[in-house]
């Protein structure tokens, strides 16, 4: 299957985006070492794929809080099947089916973006000048001539951290330049990556299915870890790419998760009122926080005991303390 459809929608987005900075008047030339004007075509073709891709983040979010919500009927059938795996797994297939939620929902976007990466990874590596067909994709030579010249501090955007001495001298660029320039972003798109699944995480909480929580630790740990070997094959403008998406991405999240926070679940208990205290216990008083010596129990009046009636049918007792009447003198 040929990929040319996105290679050519890939270079449309960021020539578009290149003669919009230009017209605007952002300096074509480097200043401080810098094509700010490819600078931020690159990072206008984040904007353009998360404007797109908002609707399928609001899905995301929405199948995470529908995912939390079965959390206590996850927790039920893993201790109704515990031991037994493949039930269990059958168990929670059919009640993802019955709930209508998609564990897999919440690697969606990531995984629409994928192509939108590798289409801009296979466009900066034509940037040669020593290429023969500069105007593949619709470019034309001044274009491709202007951005295989685009630095960023010095460093090509088309260079990478393993960049070969014969790929360097073409691009006119300084081979340690060039590696400080990507290893520094290169730690930096691993750390907004981490950031980014760590953020979700604490709002939301780990997941009690084994298959989200497993997800959520390859988002977590897996993919920044993946990075470290391969961003050496990525060419700068790429990672610029990266980053810039991990940080619109830590907004976007930051932005709905106040907007909308997750719902409390059961499994998070709330603080007993002050009245539930058990009224034989006394209160303690001396503080903000109850700290000092017992308040004295207050005295309890005993109550005075009952006098049982007379039983039904019995005569009446007389009782003999009541004055009885003084005898007249005669």
């Amino acid at each position: 299957m040929s990929l040319d459809w996105i290679y050519y929608a890939i270079s449309w987005i960021l020539l578009t985006w290149h003669s919009a900075w230009d017209a605007i008047g952002v300096p074509v030339g480097a200043v401080l070492g810098t094509n700010f004007a490819w600078i931020l075509a690159i990072v206008f073709l984040v904007v353009t794929v998360r404007v797109i891709l908002f609707p399928v983040f609001v899905k995301q979010i929405k199948s995470q809080r529908a995912m939390q919500a079965l959390q206590p009927k996850v927790k039920e059938l893993q201790e109704k099947h515990k031991g037994d795996r493949e039930t269990l797994q059958k168990e929670m297939m059919e009640l993802y089916k019955k709930e209508k939620a998609n564990p897999l929902m919440g690697c969606l976007p990531m995984f629409l973006q994928i192509p939108v990466f590798l289409g801009l990874f296979h466009v900066l590596r034509r940037l040669d000048p020593d290429k023969q067909n500069k105007t593949l994709y619709g470019w034309t030579v001044d274009q491709f001539q202007s951005a295989s010249q685009a630095k960023l501090f010095t460093a090509p955007i088309a260079g990478k951290f393993g960049s070969t001495a014969d790929e360097l001298a073409s691009l006119g660029a300084n081979g340690s330049t060039v590696k400080i320039i990507a290893g520094v972003l290169v730690l930096v798109m691993i750390a907004t990556t981490y950031l980014t699944s760590r953020q979700m995480i604490l709002k939301t909480g780990w997941a009690e299915d084994p298959q989200q929580r497993m997800i959520q630790r390859l988002m977590l740990y897996g993919i920044p870890a993946s990075l470290l070997i391969s961003g050496a094959i990525f060419p700068i403008g790429v990672i610029i790419y990266w980053v810039t998406n991990n940080l619109f991405t830590l907004g976007q999240q930051q932005w709905v998760l106040r907007k909308f926070p997750p719902p409390v679940t059961a499994t998070k208990k709330t603080a007993a009122p002050a009245t539930s205290r058990n009224p034989v216990q006394p209160a303690k008083s001396g503080g903000l926080f109850g700290r000092g010596k017992a308040a004295p129990p207050v005295p309890v009046k005993a109550a005075a005991p009952k006098v049982a009636g007379p039983k039904p049918g019995a005569k009446p007792v007389n009782n003999p303390k009541k004055s009885r009447p003084a005898k007249r003198q005669g």
